[in-house]
């Protein structure tokens, strides 16, 4: 008998009663998990597997499959239900960590990430904005796509007023040192980078604490987006949907 806790990221039906859902995981990345009855108007299994429910599973294998023996709720994330766009914004999110199942060798500080930002998004603590570019960001950082933040690779300056940040390098070069930047390149300012910085390098007890202007994160978000997008090399349907709101 095994227990996990995880977070449901995605249902899919099949039969009249069962379905399959994708878990994000504690220690296990993201697993697979069958859940039989879970469609049926009482089935007791269905509250506990819905999506966005952190459960603790409690399961077994037989034969190379997996059974789940029963599930214990530890949090609902009901209120995300309130609003389209906080909705919507979290099934993108999930289609992110689904994407990134190969790189998950240790899905701890990602499902921590996941979880502390459903927080926000439900508590409507921060911005969308802020917390889209959040996640985006430091979630590429923790499978292994953290952009270089230190200083400008030719001559080292720490505080530019303007770089330019390539999303493909993953680097910036200050614009005294940039000549010809290439057609990944954004044109950030100084506060900019900061947001960044703060966003790779915080730890999370600090990395929701911090404000910036309306320019400065309009301009983050596009960075933010554009680098995951490169990074993945995919786009996310749930995102045009998001984005359409």
């Amino acid at each position: 008998m095994t227990i996990i806790e995880g977070i449901v990221l995605k249902e899919r039906s099949f039969g009249e009663q069962d379905k399959f859902i994708d878990v994000l995981t504690i220690d296990r990345g993201v697993m697979e998990l069958p859940v039989r009855g879970a469609r049926k108007i009482n089935g007791k299994l269905s509250a506990s597997t819905q999506l966005f429910a952190y459960s603790r599973f409690c399961f077994e294998q037989k034969k190379n499959r997996l059974y789940i023996n029963s599930v214990e709720p530890i949090h609902i994330f009901y209120g995300l239900r309130n609003s389209l766009s906080a909705i919507s914004l979290a099934s993108y999110f999930a289609d992110i960590v689904r994407s990134c199942t190969p790189e998950l060798t240790d899905s701890e500080n990602v499902s921590r990430l996941f979880l502390n930002t459903l927080h926000y998004l439900e508590k409507n603590l921060r911005s969308e904005l802020l917390l889209k570019s959040i996640f985006e960001i430091r979630l590429m950082s923790e499978i292994g796509f953290m952009p270089d933040v230190i200083g400008c690779r030719v001559c080292g300056n720490f505080e530019p007023d303007e770089i330019y940040f390539s999303v493909k390098s993953g680097g910036f070069l200050c614009t005294d040192c940039c000549n010809s930047p290439d057609e990944y390149s954004f044109k950030l300012k100084l506060p900019v980078l900061s947001a960044i910085r703060h966003i790779v390098l915080s730890d999370f007890d600090r990395l929701f604490n911090f404000r910036v202007s309306d320019n400065t994160l309009e301009r983050l978000s596009a960075f933010s987006e554009s680098y995951i997008i490169s990074h993945l090399e995919k786009k996310f349907n749930t995102l045009d949907f998001y984005k359409s709101l």
